[in-house]
């Protein structure tokens, strides 16, 4: 399939799922850049669900860089211990916070350039922060539900993450980047799940090459 023909599909995709899914936002609670970042090194192998459940007492009782810094280790681990891999993750939050102090002055930064040379921070978690907390999308957030859905909606054929948003840089507008990821989140957890995809009352099953394939899912 030509990219002119993938690109008209795409198109039609954000069409339908904006429509199907107007609300479709960052699922994260925060209000500030630390907080989201936070939040997502939080998100790794926990639903954002819990996350949003463990979030509201730390926000409160850890406020800048140098708090999470401060903090004692286990402490710290205990107060997230809900979200699983709690010890590395509190080490991973009081490493990355530590270099937020010695090269930010305690402040998130907004590049991309910056946020991956921070412990902890990838692609994926640098993406979700400068597109939902600074509003400067500088790519698209790959997770779990948009590797699977761009594949079944042959959007591309690559597999890894990176590979995979390089592919949809060239495919989605830019100003959809952190939008589409949303999108594909919210149909992913709505509609086309993993295991057992509802392909029979799928709103994008007339555009998905998968979802001719399996028939009535």
């Amino acid at each position: 399939m030509t990219e002119r023909r993938v690109k008209s599909r795409l198109r039609q995709l954000l069409v339908v799922l904006q429509e199907t899914y107007p609300g479709a936002h960052c699922a994260l609670h925060f209000t500030t850049p630390l907080e989201l970042l936070i939040a997502t090194i939080l998100s790794a192998q926990c639903t954002d669900v819990r996350v949003n459940l463990v979030t509201p007492t730390l926000f409160q009782k850890y406020r800048t860089a140098a708090d999470y810094v401060a903090a004692d280790a286990e402490e710290l681990a205990r107060d997230i211990q809900s979200t699983g891999f709690y010890r590395q993750k509190a080490q991973t939050i009081q490493r990355c916070c530590q270099a937020l102090l010695e090269q930010h002055n305690g402040a998130v930064p907004d590049t991309m350039e910056a946020l991956v040379r921070l412990p902890g921070v990838g692609r994926k978690t640098a993406n979700v922060v400068l597109g939902n907390a600074f509003c400067r999308p500088a790519g698209i957030a790959v997770d779990t539900h948009v590797q699977r859905l761009v594949q079944r909606l042959r959007l591309t054929t690559a597999t890894n993450p990176a590979t995979i948003e390089q592919a949809l840089l060239e495919l989605v507008p830019r100003q959809a980047w952190t939008l589409f990821s949303h999108l594909l989140i919210a149909h992913g957890r709505a509609i086309c799940k993993a295991r057992v995809p509802q392909c029979a009352v799928c709103p994008v099953r007339h555009l998905c090459p998968a979802a001719s394939r399996q028939g009535t899912g």
